[in-house]
C-alpha cells in the first residue's frame, strides 16, 4: 500500500516572532488564512487516504499539528522526543509503517515548502510511486528545475533517463548529489542544464530505506528495531523516549542518498519555495502599488515602500509612516522591526533575548 509522510519538525527561527518554540512556521496562517502544513496535506489528499498520511513532528508541536489537521487520525501524528535530523525521522516513520505493512511504499515530503501548481507535484508523485512499485529496490528523489544560480540550495546531477510504463514524467538516473555551491559553480550548474535543486522529497519502499540505513548507518539499526518491537504496545512511548535519542543526528542525504545505488530523480518544473524567511514572502504574496508585502487584516501605510508587514491578528491595526525596505512582524506578545538586509541576524537576536532572560518570548 502507498503511504505519505510529512516531516513537520522545523522551528523557523527566521520567522520570529510569529514562529515560536511551541508554534512552528508550518502552522502559521500566512497563505490566505491557510498554513503551510494545511497546504501540504491538501496536496496529498487526492493521492492518499488520510489514514495513510503520517506527520512527524517535535514533541512540543503535537497539539498544534493536530489542531491544524483535524481530518488526520490522532495516532497519525508521531512525536519525536529529540532532534535527530531527517535520517532519524525517516527511519522512525519507515519502522512504524513497515511493522504493519512490510511491502509499504513511502512518499516523504516536507511541510514548509510552497509548490505551485499542486498538480505538478501530484503527477510527479504518481509517476514515482509507479516506478518504485515496479522497481522495489530503487529510490526516487525529486529535483526542482532551477530558475537562478542559487548558492543556498543543494543540487542533484542527473544522467540518462529510464523508461517507466505508465509514467508521464521522465525518470532520470542520479549521478551525484552536490552541496551548496559557490556563485561561480552555481552558474555552471545552471548553464549545464543537467542539475536540479534538491527538494528533499523522496519515494521508496519502507523496507528498502531501512535496509539502506542498516548498510550505511548501522548504529541506527538497534534503536529502530527496539522501537518497532514495542510500537503499539503499552511500552511504546517509554521505548521511543529511551531509544530515539540514541539514533545518530545526521541528514538522510549524508547518511544514505550520497552513498546509495539505484537512485533516480523526477524533475519538477513548477514554482517552488522553501519558506524559510520573511523575504520568501515576496515570492508568494503580491506586492501593493508601492512594493510592500502586507499580510495583515488591517493596515494603514503612509509613504511606505518595499517593506514587509506581517501579523496573524486580523483585529490588530499596523500603521506605519515613511518605511523603506523594513520588516515589521507583530505577534500577541512581541514585535520585530528591522531592515530587510538585517533579517539574517535573527538567530543572533534570539540568542541575545535568551541571555537576557526573555525565554518566554522564544
Amino acid at each position: 500500500m502507498d503511504y505519505a509522510v510529512i516531516m513537520a519538525g522545523g522551528t523557523g527561527k527566521r520567522l520570529w516572532p510569529l514562529s515560536r518554540k511551541k508554534r512552528p512556521k508550518q502552522v502559521l496562517k500566512l497563505l490566505e488564512g491557510q498554513t503551510l502544513l494545511e497546504r501540504c496535506f491538501d496536496r496529498l489528499v487526492p493521492l492518499f487516504d488520510a489514514r495513510n498520511i503520517i506527520v512527524l513532528t517535535n514533541a512540543g508541536y503535537v497539539d498544534v499539528v493536530r489542531e491544524s489537521l483535524p481530518e488526520l487520525p490522532i495516532n497519525n501524528v508521531i512525536a519525536e522526543p529529540a532532534v535527530r535530523d531527517t535520517a532519524g525521522a525517516i527511519g522512525l516513520a519507515a519502522t512504524v509503517i513497515a511493522k504493519y505493512d512490510r511491502d509499504a511504499t513511502m512518499t516523504v515530503v516536507t511541510a514548509d515548502q510552497v509548490i505551485q501548481p499542486a498538480e505538478a507535484l501530484q503527477q510527479a508523485i504518481r509517476d514515482a510511486l509507479t516506478f518504485v512499485n515496479q522497481n522495489p529496490g530503487d529510490i526516487v528523489t525529486f529535483g526542482i528545475k532551477p530558475t537562478f544560480a542559487s548558492t543556498m540550495l543543494g543540487y542533484i546531477k542527473c544522467g540518462g533517463t529510464r523508461k517507466c510504463p505508465g509514467s508521464q514524467n521522465k525518470i532520470f538516473s542520479v549521478e551525484a548529489f552536490k552541496e551548496k555551491p559557490d556563485e561561480m559553480t552555481a552558474k555552471e550548474y545552471l548553464a549545464g542544464g543537467d542539475y536540479l535543486w534538491n527538494a528533499g522529497m523522496f519515494v521508496w519502499k519502507a523496507k528498502t530505506i531501512l535496509a539502506q540505513l542498516g548498510q550505511f548507518l548501522p548504529e541506527a539499526t538497534e534503536p529502530l528495531l527496539k522501537i518497532q518491537a514495542d510500537w503499539g504496545s503499552p511500552s511504546q512511548q517509554l521505548t521511543l523516549q529511551e531509544w530515539f535519542p540514541k539514533l545518530p543526528q545526521i541528514s538522510i542525504d549524508f547518511a544514505v542518498m550520497e552513498k546509495a545505488d539505484n537512485v533516480h530523480a523526477v524533475k519538477l518544473d513548477c514554482h517552488w519555495l522553501d519558506m524559510g524567511s520573511f523575504a520568501a514572502l515576496a515570492d508568494i504574496i503580491t506586492r501593493d502599488e508601492d512594493g510592500n508585502i502586507v499580510v495583515a487584516g488591517t493596515s494603514e501605510l503612509l509613504d511606505c515602500k518595499d517593506s514587509i508587514i506581517v501579523t496573524e491578528d486580523k483585529g490588530h491595526l499596523i500603521a506605519a509612516i515613511g518605511l523603506k525596505d523594513m520588516v515589521v512582524a507583530h505577534s500577541s506578545d512581541a514585535t520585530l522591526v528591522c531592515h530587510i538586509d538585517q533579517t539574517q541576524r535573527l538567530k543572533d537576536l534570539l540568542e541575545l533575548i535568551k541571555r537576557r532572560g526573555g525565554e518566554k518570548f522564544l
